[in-house]
């Protein structure tokens, strides 16, 4: 099951603020006949605002070449789930070999960077955050910093205009009982 026990329902009845939740998906799923209508299917089965759902697809697999040559059939599926409501983001961003007229053909919300460029946010890792936060900005898009582990980079992060960030610095998986008393804490 594509939202597995993540239900809009559960949200609401907790009296949980509105929560998005992401779903990995690799590009072979994207490019499968029936992936939109099935992602459907589960908002609809989950009573989970399409809104609330944001479908993650790695820059690498989007750039592999055997699917490149897909990258029409790639974007009109994208743009299906666009037109059903449903968010989309780059995940790993900056780890692959991007083609950036590509990736400006995409319809993405958000990018999300790499856990490796945080290790060196004083050096060639902060350059390259600092480039994509302006890139994404230009573009319009949203920017996560995946792998936060410390408050001295959640701090660079925050100086350097990155607005959003995830990582054990903040939480580590948990089952959705501590989300709810997490949540409720906030």
């Amino acid at each position: 099951a594509l939202l597995g026990l993540f239900r809009g329902d559960w949200r609401r009845e907790a009296g949980l603020p509105a929560i998005s939740v992401a779903v990995n998906v690799s590009a072979h799923q994207l490019a499968a006949p029936g992936f939109v209508d099935g992602v459907a299917d589960a908002l609809e089965g989950g009573r989970l605002e399409p809104a609330a759902l944001l479908l993650e697809l790695t820059e690498s697999a989007l750039m592999d070449s055997a699917l490149v040559e897909k990258a029409e059939q790639n974007i009109a599926q994208m743009e299906r789930l666009k037109r059903i409501g449903v968010q989309l983001s780059i995940d790993d961003f900056g780890t692959g070999y991007s083609s950036l007229s590509y990736l400006m053909r995409l319809p993405i919300d958000e990018v999300k960077i790499d856990r490796s460029f945080l290790k060196d946010l004083a050096g060639g890792g902060g350059a390259i955050v600092r480039a994509i936060l302006a890139m994404a900005a230009s573009l319009g898009l949203r920017v996560v910093a995946e792998g936060v582990e410390t408050a001295e980079q959640a701090r660079i992060l925050k100086l350097d205009g990155c607005r959003q960030v995830q990582g054990y610095f903040f939480a580590r998986p948990m089952p959705a009982e501590e989300l709810a008393k997490l949540l409720d804490q906030q």
